[in-house]
């Protein structure tokens, strides 16, 4: 049994709490929140302490996990203070705004001997898994292209919920924030990036990033790939989706949260087809049902020593795909990975 404290008790972390609350290799010890109030409301539901300083809540229970949920410029300055204090550091997405901030991060817990994890639940998703499989297979032969569609609705009273929301210092837009799932997806699936171009715009919210981004995306294995990305959809969420196509196979996975397995196809049959044809889940939000498995990943991993497929330096490869997507928009020019950044805005 491991002991687990959760910092940040905004909109994420209910998800948070009903995951490792019915874990049971999981027990939560405490949580804890700048505003009293949150950490107040969170923690007297589950009978367990609240505070409103994690280096304190860390010392005086001593938790083997730590869960980071604050905001999302925060993650590495927070995980960075506590991990020496505990066993396990958990980071949200993104794991930082900075590059700079990611290797920080890194470089922390690898001193402190801390085993750190950044929250891609999307990975975990059966339909994903499907197609994951079907690359490791091979079966898609030569990568032709891969596309993400994040088709989101976000009005302006989501922005208002907190300060931080949509500022370059602290959130990013769409591309940090909700597609960057969906390209951490594209990277997993199609490798390395060589180079991206794209664009940025606000067009329905008043806030300081994006909330609509276009991109093309060259791959070292010379496919292509297109990032579309919004939260100005209207009325409603439309879509979060990934299509991958090659010269043996086309997949596409739908639904509103990479859910929904909505095309299966490749030149040679295998047992297994109808099956991974089958592969949809209905989550009632977009987060989905990938924490569960996420946290149970992480516990495997703590008992068997093994690598996670969502460590640090996992975590970093769609941070710098993130960060060279804001540098082409801001430059005009096309962006080789491998670079410095000199014209982005987030984190600073």
């Amino acid at each position: 049994m491991k002991t687990i404290a959760l910092v940040g008790c905004g909109r994420i972390s209910k998800r948070h709490v009903q995951v490792v609350t019915q874990l049971p290799g999981l027990r939560l010890v405490a949580v804890c929140d700048l505003i009293e109030d949150l950490a107040r409301e969170t923690s007297q539901p589950l009978g367990i302490p609240y505070y409103t300083d994690a280096l304190e809540m860390v010392t005086r229970e001593k938790p083997d996990i730590v869960s980071i949920l604050t905001e999302s410029g925060t993650h590495p300055l927070v995980g960075s203070l506590l991990a020496p204090h505990v066993k396990v550091v958990v980071v949200e997405k993104p794991m930082a705004l900075t590059l700079d901030d990611a290797d920080q991060l890194v470089e922390t817990c690898e001193a402190h001997g801390t085993r750190l994890f950044v929250v891609k639940q999307n990975r975990f998703n059966p339909a994903i898994q499907q197609l994951r499989r079907a690359v490791d297979q091979n079966r898609f032969g030569k990568m032709v292209l891969g596309t993400v569609r994040v088709r989101w609705s976000r009005e302006q009273d989501y922005y208002d919920q907190a300060p931080w929301r949509g500022t370059w210092k602290l959130d990013g837009g769409v591309f940090t924030n909700q597609a960057s799932h969906h390209i951490d997806l594209l990277q997993w699936l199609l490798g390395p990036v060589e180079s991206v171009k794209s664009y940025i715009s606000t067009r329905l919210v008043n806030i300081e990033a994006e909330d609509t981004g276009v991109a093309v995306l060259k791959f070292k294995s010379g496919a292509l790939g297109v990032i579309e990305a919004t939260t100005a959809t209207r009325p409603k969420d439309l879509e979060g989706s990934i299509s991958i196509l090659g010269e043996k196979g086309s997949v596409v996975v739908g639904g509103f949260s990479v859910n929904r397995m909505v095309t299966w196809s490749f030149t040679d049959p295998t047992p297994e087809d109808e099956a991974a044809q089958k592969a949809i889940t209905n989550p009632p939000n977009v987060y989905g049902f990938g924490h569960q498995p996420f946290y149970e990943d992480m516990l495997d991993c703590l008992a068997s020593g093994r690598r996670s497929m969502l460590d640090g330096l996992e975590g970093r490869k769609s941070l710098e795909i993130i960060n060279a997507l804001y540098e082409s928009a801001a430059t005009g020019e096309e962006v080789h990975l491998r670079y410095v950044p000199q014209s982005v805005r987030l984190g600073r």
